[in-house]
């Protein structure tokens, strides 16, 4: 059994980040991300400092835009319109969930696609299904640079999703899908998820419910990848299978924390400096 290492991973990517952004500077250009930040939510504000923290160390400018809960939509849009038109931000990101008076579609789709770091503009997701190149969300576009780097084939592999969100489920679907894995997608209403995820090669789980994904619910040499992030009784972050004793019959897994957390931060940073070689006509 190997545990994959997100951590180590993320880490050699950040200085292949570093030395990129140090080839823009003798371009006289310095990368810019910015980030909305709607309401009080501890998670939320903790993910985005980290960001900012990441950015501030491989030498690109960030900024946080931060608004109450209370805020208008149209003064969200007004916002992004102006971040739209500013040459000095080449990435803008809206930190989610946004308070429920807020259509999110409606923001997120305000977002010029040549900004659109968190790839969630119906335009990247529309190139993601045709596999044409665009923006790809972090999380999935981690996830797929982990099995990359582990060498671990998704061609004919047998793929059990769990969790259909637009952030990660889907968006990893047809990135599999791309690579021609038989992709199963599971969600809340799904009917018997041991049966689905039994039959799987490789297990990605991101449902944010504890030990959902159980030792007799896979089988032997199963790739376990564990998108979620909780915290127990005892206030330790954990994921959404029960490691400790699927570890025992997988082939590979990611730990909670140190596996995908970390990439995604990462991705996110690599996008960031493709949007500012795009915006600023570098090939």
């Amino acid at each position: 059994m190997v545990i994959i290492d997100g951590k180590k991973v993320a880490n050699e990517i950040i200085q292949k980040i570093k030395q990129q952004t140090k080839e823009l500077s003798s371009y006289d250009i310095t990368p810019g991300l910015a980030v909305i930040l709607v309401g009080d939510d501890t998670a939320s504000r903790t993910y985005v400092n980290m960001k900012s923290e990441r950015c501030k160390d491989v030498g690109i400018y960030s900024i946080v835009h931060e608004m109450p809960s209370s805020i208008s939509q149209q003064k969200i849009l007004d916002t992004i319109n102006m971040m739209n038109q500013n040459e000095n931000i080449d990435g803008i990101l809206v930190q989610l969930p946004l308070p429920k008076h807020i259509d999110q579609n409606k923001i997120l789709e305000a977002i010029k696609p040549s900004k659109d770091v968190d790839g969630f503009h119906p335009f990247n997701m529309g190139r993601l299904v045709a596999n044409i190149d665009g923006f790809l969300p972090a999380t999935p576009y981690g996830i797929m640079e982990l099995f990359k780097r582990y060498d671990i084939e998704l061609k004919g592999k047998n793929v059990c999703i769990v969790g259909a969100s637009n952030i990660v489920g889907k968006p990893l679907a047809s990135l599999m899908l791309n690579q021609f894995a038989t992709v199963d997608i599971c969600h809340i209403y799904t009917n018997d998820l041991k049966s689905h995820t039994l039959k799987a090669d490789i297990v990605c789980v991101g449902a944010g419910v504890i030990n959902l994904i159980t030792e007799d619910m896979i089988k032997d040499e199963t790739v376990v990848i564990d998108i979620g992030i909780n915290k127990n009784k005892n206030g330790k972050l954990v994921g959404d299978v029960d490691f400790k004793n699927l570890s025992k019959k997988c082939s590979y897994i990611t730990p909670v924390p140190g596996g995908v957390g970390p990439m995604t931060i990462a991705m996110l940073l690599k996008n960031t400096i493709k949007a500012a070689k795009i915006n600023k006509g570098i090939k």
